[in-house]
């Protein structure tokens, strides 16, 4: 097997994991696999939801996010390693989350309107599905 068709199944299973984490509920807008640099290996739109950003701009947000979660590492020895970010806008919710083996992040955007219990739900559950995946 070529380092071209490693590359397309892993994409492929990238996108079924986006797809797995939006079925978690209903208030998820979006999911991202990004890499470690910010780029987005997949990406899967909620259907029915008109996207927040423009293209640019969410390679932009991803790269923010991944750098974010890159700078915390330095941290870890005294606070813990990082499980999971949060970030409260005024139209959307950003839950960031990093792999099992801290190779990729999740990038998740919310519904604004989804009330504490919920949100603590799906950050649980997004939580538990990647452990599962243990990837």
């Amino acid at each position: 097997m070529s380092k071209h068709e490693l590359s397309l199944e892993d994409a492929q299973r990238n996108r079924e994991k986006c797809r797995k984490i939006l079925d978690l509920s209903i208030k998820i807008r979006y999911v991202a696999v990004v890499n470690k640099f910010g780029r987005t290996l997949a990406g899967q739109l909620r259907i029915g939801i008109i996207p927040l950003l423009q293209a640019d701009e969410v390679r932009n947000e991803c790269f923010i996010e991944a750098t974010r979660f890159q700078l915390r590492k330095n941290f870890e020895s005294s606070i813990g390693k990082t499980e999971f970010t949060l970030t409260e806008n005024a139209k959307v919710k950003t839950l960031t989350l990093a792999s099992h083996n801290n190779n990729y992040y999740y990038y998740i955007t919310i519904e604004k309107d989804t009330i504490e219990p919920d949100l603590e739900n799906i950050i649980k559950s997004v939580m538990t599905f990647l452990i599962n995946l243990n990837d």
